[in-house]
């Protein structure tokens, strides 16, 4: 494979985390390209309205707010590309990334913000019946059953800001809670348990999901007793966190052992000189867009110095 080109900074990933570091790298000349990978825009594109973001007092749909980070990018010089990042060598002081498997680019440095995406259950029932009533994403996929009766797995904020969602469109939402409390913040789980909308099954797992060709029901086992209830529901959603898009980097970078990197505290350097990490896939804890944004300029800024001190910019 012939490398065609080489970049003083390639950023991987177009979340809020991506298109800051690209606002800033553009803006300290850096010429930057952007690889927008396999959800140009990242989580935000799969989540309806964010309300916490400052700077939009009336809130704004999240589809929306990515269109706007990416505007501003290329308005600063972004050159924003279309492709995914499927392998890469930091064996070098230069530093090459592999392009939708079929063209190589070579940069002095690269900023990882390639973010996280959604966990699965596991169970061949959710995988077979993914598309057809199983779904990770209430926000994308709650229309189409509308005044039907939904079940949503997860115990955080998310699966509560799903579940709220769901009972403004569905006849029944039965939440399943692993155990006899849940992670989510305090006025998420209020909103929730003041829903009448919304039935909540403590200590409870998945033990199938029913249905030939689509959803029929969820049988759930009670993790106490061992009691087994089947309920009828026309979806399954899946709300149970996220892993890091970090696998490309395995044996490369250094991660914790759930594959999220590891930085230096307080910058946004890993383990190889030139490589900088960014947003969620390198935060596990806050995982805001807010706190992306602000770890992307970190690692613009960063890239920024490291290319100064080595007589490259």
């Amino acid at each position: 494979m012939d490398t065609i080109e080489t970049v003083q900074c390639l950023i991987i990933g177009s979340g809020p985390a991506g298109y800051t570091a690209a606002i800033y790298a553009s803006r300290a000349g850096l010429n930057p390209v952007l690889y927008q990978g396999i959800q140009p825009g990242g989580q935000l594109t799969i989540t309806t309205e964010v309300e916490n973001y400052p700077g939009y007092p009336e809130g704004i749909q999240g589809p929306e707010m990515m269109v706007n980070f990416e505007k501003q990018a290329a308005r600063m010089g972004t050159d924003i590309r279309y492709g995914l990042a499927t392998k890469v060598d930091f064996s070098g002081p230069i530093h090459k990334v592999e392009i939708d498997e079929e063209k190589w680019i070579t940069a002095h440095s690269v900023i990882i913000s390639t973010g996280a995406s959604a966990k699965w259950l596991g169970l061949e029932s959710e995988q077979r019946l993914n598309g057809f009533g199983v779904s990770a994403c209430a926000v994308c996929d709650g229309f189409f059953f509308k005044g039907k009766v939904v079940a949503i797995i997860g115990a955080g904020d998310t699966a509560a800001e799903e579940a709220l969602y769901l009972s403004k469109i569905c006849s029944k939402v039965h939440m399943i809670v692993r155990r006899d409390e849940m992670r989510a913040s305090k006025v998420m789980q209020e909103r929730v348990k003041s829903n009448p909308t919304i039935q909540i099954h403590w200590n409870s797992e998945t033990d199938e999901i029913i249905g030939q060709n689509k959803v029929e029901a969820v049988r759930l086992v009670n993790t106490k007793t061992g009691l087994k209830e089947e309920i009828a529901i026309s979806a399954f959603f899946v709300a149970i966190g996220h892993s890091p898009n970090s696998s490309i980097f395995k044996g490369w970078i250094s991660m914790d052992e759930t594959g999220y990197i590891t930085t230096i505290p307080g910058t946004s350097k890993t383990n190889i000189e030139g490589v900088f990490a960014a947003g969620d896939v390198q935060d596990k804890t806050y995982r805001q867009a807010v706190t992306a944004a602000g770890s992307g300029c970190i690692a613009a800024l960063d890239a920024e110095r490291y290319l100064s001190a080595k007589g490259i910019h």
